[in-house]
């Protein structure tokens, strides 16, 4: 069970006020980890981060509310040392990769970051989304567990 509390879902008027919200809350600066990992965030990261294919081709042409309004469980799921921590996949060389760090709290909500190569206590916001399907989270679970070792 997490010790930490997740915020309610963020509804705010339209994509232009969740971008301002996540360059305010988390581009100013990084965000650490419960296990002491400093976090950073680019604005430029907000289309990819917020926005998802309506095709499932890779385009991301529609801006999910789906994600946008769960943007505050990335600061609290980074904090909650309960998160089960999976090795990320990369899918353009079909492999695992110590080096993203996948962590799944609240049954299918997904925060993925970039462990720094030359720095293992930095890394980069890569993406967050709710595992939609359950295909999709059997996939993610079935991963290799995540350790600062192995990073």
């Amino acid at each position: 069970m997490s010790s930490v509390s997740y915020p309610p879902l963020l509804c705010l008027a339209d994509p232009s006020a969740y971008q301002t919200h996540f360059e305010d809350k988390y581009c100013r600066g990084p965000i650490s980890t419960f296990d002491g990992i400093k976090v950073w965030f680019r604005p430029d990261k907000f289309q990819h981060d917020f926005f998802e294919s309506s095709n499932r081709d890779g385009v991301k042409d529609r801006f999910s509310t789906q994600r946008a309004e769960r943007m505050n469980w990335i600061e609290a799921t980074l904090q909650d040392p309960a998160a089960k921590l999976k090795q990320g996949w990369i899918k353009k060389e079909r492999r695992y990769d110590a080096k993203r760090r996948v962590a799944v709290v609240k049954g299918n909500y997904v925060v993925v970051i970039a462990i720094n190569q030359r720095n293992p206590n930095k890394a980069d916001f890569v993406t967050a989304f709710v595992a939609d399907t359950q295909h999709t989270l059997n996939q993610i679970l079935a991963s290799p567990s995540w350790t600062p070792t192995q990073a």
